[in-house]
């Protein structure tokens, strides 16, 4: 039927020990530069054993039955579970699935989309990788991004200020929060004392109602920070919830709101910088989360030295994402080919 899992890792992928327990070691669980990213990953079976490492740290648990005994290797590079008989891919459940293209080939992506510090779009990327059409990179992009924030991450603490921010065009004869085209997004930003910013959270929201904009902070921030915000009425009941509010009402104040609150209002303005300069600002409404997870995920990490690390980062959460088939991502701009 074929051989061992465990005897292929040992014999394939000896310098790779990945454990969850603890920072992963560069040069040993993730390559640091170009060169040790095409000795880690030669060939395809190299990169199938990475994912699969990355998949089952502790070893194979079978998605059927959830079974951790020994599998085996089937001549289609398949796990047969020896307990229900399952056939199991390492893609399978993955941003990966049903793929086409070399695993090797999706790891150049990756390695291209987390080294370069602004980014990469999809017109690069095809460049880089000579894929055939620009709707399969950008495909490809848009898949990435899903993977890019964990929904079990940690939530934001300490002192966090909130806002929100409108993303589009400029809309004539529309004033205050109110928008008819533009997106919204709500903002929170961990302050540093005595300056500077912690990690950041962003997320497109439907209204400024205190539905949206307390759900928001309830969902990403722990109970018992302090939240400072101005004076809408949307934060009203933060208190209620259990954080320690601070309002800062900007009408009564003759310093302008950047200065009032810098946190929301720097992030917004790099953001949109970074949609500008990267992507053009050629990003719509329904795929615009995805965008601020990248940005997420790039700020966050920004004081990371080792570029590898964010691969490292991203194909361990691509492997515990589950996939989105290319027409779906089609079908819900309405943009792309016309597909049944």
């Amino acid at each position: 039927m074929g051989y061992s899992i465990s005897s292929t890792c040992v014999i394939i992928f000896t310098i790779m020990t990945v454990q969850v327990s603890y920072d992963p070691i560069g040069g040993k669980e993730y390559p640091r530069n170009l060169e040790e990213f095409y000795r880690f990953f030669p060939d395809e079976k190299a990169c199938c054993i990475y994912l699969e490492h990355l998949r089952w740290p502790n070893g194979f648990i079978c998605p059927g039955c959830g079974s951790g005994n020994s599998a085996w290797r089937t001549g289609r590079n398949l796990f047969l579970c020896s307990n229900c008989r399952r056939q199991v891919s390492v893609t399978a459940n993955t941003i990966f699935e049903k793929t086409r293209k070399p695993l090797r080939l999706w790891f150049l992506a990756i390695w291209e989309l987390t080294s370069q510090k602004y980014g990469a779009n999809a017109l690069g990327i095809k460049r880089v990788l000579s894929l055939g059409g620009y709707l399969t990179a950008w495909a490809w992009l848009q898949k990435l991004r899903r993977a890019m924030v964990r929904p079990d991450r940690d939530r934001l603490f300490g002192v966090v200020e909130v806002d929100e921010s409108y993303v589009g065009g400029e809309e004539k004869g529309v004033r205050g929060r109110k928008t008819n085209q533009k997106a919204i997004v709500a903002i929170a930003v961990e302050m540093k004392d005595p300056k500077g910013f912690g990690r950041i959270r962003l997320r497109q929201v439907p209204d400024v109602s205190a539905e949206s904009l307390v759900g928001f902070i309830s969902d990403v921030v722990r109970p018992g920070a302090i939240i400072r915000t101005d004076g809408w009425g949307g934060y009203a009941s933060l208190q209620s919830k259990g954080f320690n509010h601070k309002i800062t009402v900007l009408a009564n104040s003759p310093d302008p709101a950047h200065v009032l609150m810098p946190g929301p209002h720097r992030i917004s303005a790099l953001f949109k910088r970074w949609l500008a300069g990267t992507y053009q600002g050629a990003v719509s409404n329904e795929h615009l989360d995805y965008y601020l997870d990248e940005y997420t995920f790039r700020f966050n990490r920004r004081t990371s030295r080792s570029r590898g690390l964010l691969f490292y980062r991203l194909v361990s959460q691509a492997v515990q994402t589950q996939h989105t088939s290319t027409h779906l991502l089609f079908k819900q701009t309405g943009r792309g080919p016309r597909l049944s």
